[in-house]
């Protein structure tokens, strides 16, 4: 099978390059083994710089909503974060006193929703809170399993009875300004958090939980039927098992599902991700990337790795593949010539150039796609 593009990963950068080269005409081809860091969207775009209008264009033709705001974000588990360009799922406030008063309500047995830590932190600053629970039937058996009564399984029943959920909190609020709830809204049905919003007699902020991320999920939905609708060919559940690498070029790969059929391209885009997808694998002694063999940033000593206290920011979370200018990746110091790292394969090793998180992984596959249509201009 042949390819303009083969993408390794389908997750925000391997879809927001997929996206963006079908829309330019490229053949392209995704491989995803499923699960990925989407899951654990928070759903602020960190670092968007100038790319901030054509990140929203991209995401608003795949029908997914961004705010462009400037502002604090409030977190899981009550701290903030700065925001400029954030899913329409997100609030963002213009300062940590969110308002006078809040309603902070919860649904019962659900735990992955921190009421308490998220009022403490609001009282700190100013916010007078209250917390208030609403008790389903529809969801009584989701709590019979501990493993169950976690977002996603929530909402998908909160798509058909958000009215209900609705009626409960008007008879919780009293003088609130602000009503709180956690984003188990809109799994399939983003137009659900409008009506919410509009049914109830304050404003309403919708608060991430624990993950697996509902507006993350939704989100990867979106844009991988964008990309099938432009085209694309998405080979979900799927993993590259081996590469044909000669003279710094990346001729094929096969996968574990397609099994002899090889998938030949001119250029391939690697889209693995960190720890979490295993796009990097670290043993006691050792860091590698294990598809390519590529080169890695980290240091030789391995007391480097880590820092004792446990919360600190930990140096292993900056490793990642070395690149050059244009993001080849590199192999023995030199350029792989057709294959790209994007995403947070890269660590921090580009962080001045393409930021963090979310930013890095769209603003690095918004690079390579520039850098793989500029090379047939």
């Amino acid at each position: 099978m042949r390819f303009d593009t083969v993408i390794i990963g389908g997750g925000l950068a391997g879809l927001t390059a997929g996206i963006s080269l079908q829309e330019a005409g490229r053949k392209t081809a995704i491989v995803s083994s499923g699960q990925n860091a989407m899951h654990f969207f928070s759903g602020n775009f960190e670092s968007p710089s100038a790319d901030r209008d054509r990140i929203a264009a991209l995401f608003a033709a795949a029908g997914v909503r961004t705010n462009a705001i400037d502002g604090q974000m409030l977190m899981p588990m009550g701290t903030f974060r700065d925001a400029s360009l954030t899913l329409e799922d997100v609030t963002v406030f213009p300062d940590r006193h969110v308002a006078d008063k809040a309603l902070i309500v919860n649904f019962t047995g659900f735990h992955d929703f921190f009421s308490t830590f998220i009022a403490d932190a609001l009282e700190q600053d100013g916010t007078a809170c209250r917390i208030r629970f609403v008790r389903l039937p529809e969801m009584e058996h989701l709590r019979l399993s501990p493993s169950e009564m976690r977002s996603v399984n929530i909402a998908r029943a909160m798509d058909e009875h958000w009215e209900k959920v609705v009626a409960d909190i008007r008879i919780l609020h009293k003088d609130e300004d602000l009503i709180l709830l956690p984003q188990v809204f809109g799994l399939k049905d983003a137009s659900v958090l409008d009506k919410i919003r509009t049914a109830l007699p304050a404003r309403v902020a919708f608060i991430g939980t624990m993950p697996p991320s509902v507006p993350g999920i939704r989100t990867q939905m979106l844009l991988k039927r964008r990309f099938e609708v432009l085209g694309g060919t998405y080979l979900m559940g799927d993993e590259v098992t081996s590469a044909a690498l000669h003279d710094g070029i990346v001729s094929s790969v096969t996968t574990r599902n397609l099994d002899t059929v090889r998938l030949f391209a001119d250029h391939f885009i690697l889209a693995t991700g960190g720890y979490f997808s295993k796009g990097i694998v670290t043993t006691p002694t050792q860091v590698h990337e294990p598809l390519f063999g590529l080169d890695l940033d980290f240091p030789e000593n391995r007391s480097a790795w880590y820092r004792a206290d446990f919360f600190a920011d930990q140096p292993f979370m900056n490793f990642g593949v070395k690149t050059d200018e244009a993001l080849h990746a590199l192999k023995d110091g030199e350029p792989v010539r057709n294959l790209f790292a994007i995403g947070s394969i890269l660590g921090n090793t580009r962080k001045e150039d393409f930021g963090t998180a979310a930013g890095l992984a769209i603003r690095t596959a918004f690079a390579v796609v520039d850098n793989i249509k500029g090379e047939n201009v």
